[in-house]
């Protein structure tokens, strides 16, 4: 996949170099080497995107297109997609080191999202309302105008496709920022956008650096939507920016979601749950399961199931299908054994792993259990965002939607137990966005997905997603009784 060629943003319909000659180099988490590079967008590029995607929506290119024909666009954008799965795929694997597998699921996704949304574009409906006999009343459902979409690396092609089809469903015209970590599954939806005939500056899609090209997208003038996934702190940062123009925004930030785990539970059923959302693309999800609660009685068989299935994990790169892939970088890892050391440090015990696989080229760090974790500790409460599980537990239900909901922040979360009353019952009681019961990230394509607490608000996924993309107005009209040809008022 090296190439010399510097891949360049997509602009207006047209591939431009950086105006700085700035460059990115993109590597390959597994082993550290470069495998791409792509030219280093700046404020001058955000201006020529807004300017296009602003061009867009002022002429109403995309808001008088018929909506069944939106959504036709989407459909030709999934199609070309589609032609390049394996392709694609391969191209998202070795930028975020994720599995293979994983980097499949990753593009089918994408191009689900652009199928659903696709299918909803002309079934977006305002309302009728009934104001006596002399008033006609209705309203539109109407885009903002340009969307500003900042998205995050560990997901990049999905979370581009998801923010994507709901804008330009509704009508928006769209500057995506991809993340310099992992730029080229953007640069793939430009490739799969300018194939389906996207008319220029409906989509545009900048490589940059978030302290330059994020920042000047969301103080520009012309946007007037912003979708930001990433961490509470530059959220906080973003919402700061976007208040002073007073711009709506949907914010999908981080996690430290908990699975409160009774003792008439599957185990089988959690153990799996921990595999995929523990350590599922090296524990680098928004929503993944980073706090076990577990009622006293079955914690230690428990672990000691967890612990059997995490030391069979194997060990490489995503191309391999690892069970354990590499980390976006070395400062994430960094960031990731720190957390591991301050644990230790606050009295936490190593169930396994702890400690960063040193001989490996890449940027790998394993599978790791802590037990006995406290709930003041800096494990319970913050994000590590990485391969880490930490396993605390609990005597009544009480107990445990208490540790449960024990944070500022509220994503996801989850129930395992075999009793339906105590399931619903817990699941009403559990603060987050989303509620899995028996299972991990077991919401799909078609679920609403987002935060509560400092998890952010507003949401994606779902035909909830498209009301976060459209404005109600409203419109108000006054009749007049017809008249005769003597100027006076008559009978119809």
């Amino acid at each position: 996949m090296a190439s010399t060629e510097v891949i360049k943003n997509y602009i207006d319909g047209s591939w431009q170099d950086s105006s700085s000659g700035g460059r990115i180099e993109v590597d390959d988490p597994s082993n550290g080497e470069v495998i791409a590079v792509v030219a280093e967008a700046g404020p001058e590029e955000v201006q020529l995107a807004v300017a296009a995607a602003h061009r867009v929506f002022r002429d109403r290119v995309l808001i008088d297109m018929h909506p069944y024909d939106r959504g036709r666009m989407l459909f030709r954008i999934a199609d070309a997609l589609d032609a390049r799965v394996e392709e694609i795929a391969t191209i998202n694997c070795v930028e975020t080191g994720k599995a293979m597998d994983l980097a499949y699921g990753e593009v089918q996704t994408a191009i689900r999202y652009l199928r659903y949304y696709g299918g909803l574009a002309d079934k977006l409906e305002g309302r009728s309302i009934p104001r006596g006999a002399n008033l006609v009343d209705y309203t539109l459902r109407s885009p903002f105008g340009v969307s500003a979409q900042i998205v995050p690396w560990n997901g990049p092609l999905e979370l581009t496709a998801r923010s994507l089809a709901c804008a330009i469903a509704t009508g928006n015209s769209v500057v995506v920022k991809s993340p310099e970590l992992a730029p080229l599954s953007g640069i793939e939806m430009a490739r799969a956008c300018e194939t389906a005939g996207v008319p220029a500056g409906a989509v545009n899609v900048l490589t940059g650096y978030g302290q330059t090209v994020g920042q000047a997208l969301i103080e520009h003038p012309d946007v007037r939507h912003i979708v930001f996934t990433g961490s509470a702190a530059t959220g906080r940062t973003v919402l700061k920016a976007a208040s002073e123009r007073i711009v709506p925004c949907i914010m999908e930030l981080g996690g430290k979601s908990a699975a409160v785990v009774y003792s008439d539970a599957d185990l089988d059923s959690v153990v799996e749950a921990v595999r995929i959302g523990s350590f599922l693309n090296a524990g680098q999800n928004c929503n993944n399961l980073s706090r076990l609660l577990v009622e006293r009685s079955i914690a230690g068989e428990l672990l000691q199931r967890i612990k059997a299935c995490v030391d069979g994990f194997s060990v490489g790169p995503g191309r391999d299908n690892c069970h354990i892939t590499p980390m976006i970088s070395q400062k994430q890892r960094q960031g990731v054994e720190r957390a591991c050391q301050t644990a230790i440090s606050q009295g936490a015990k190593v169930v396994t792993g702890g400690t960063a696989l040193a001989e490996r080229s890449g940027y790998f760090m394993p599978a790791t259990v802590f037990a006995d974790v406290e709930r003041q500790s800096n494990l319970f409460k913050k994000e590590v965002f990485g391969p880490v599980l930490a396993v605390t537990t609990f005597d009544d239900p009480a107990m445990a939607v208490d540790l449960a909901n024990d944070t500022d922040q509220g994503l996801a979360a989850g129930v395992f137990t075999r009793n339906i009353d105590r399931a619903l019952w817990t699941a009403d009681r559990l603060w987050a966005g989303q509620v899995y019961v028996n299972g991990w990230y077991v919401g799909g394509v078609e679920t609403p997905f987002g935060g509560v607490k400092q998890s952010g608000y507003g949401r994606e996924k779902g035909q909830e997603a498209l009301d976060g993309y459209v404005q109600t107005r409203n419109v108000g009209i006054t009749i007049s009784a017809p008249r005769d040809s003597f100027g006076q008022s008559g009978a119809v």
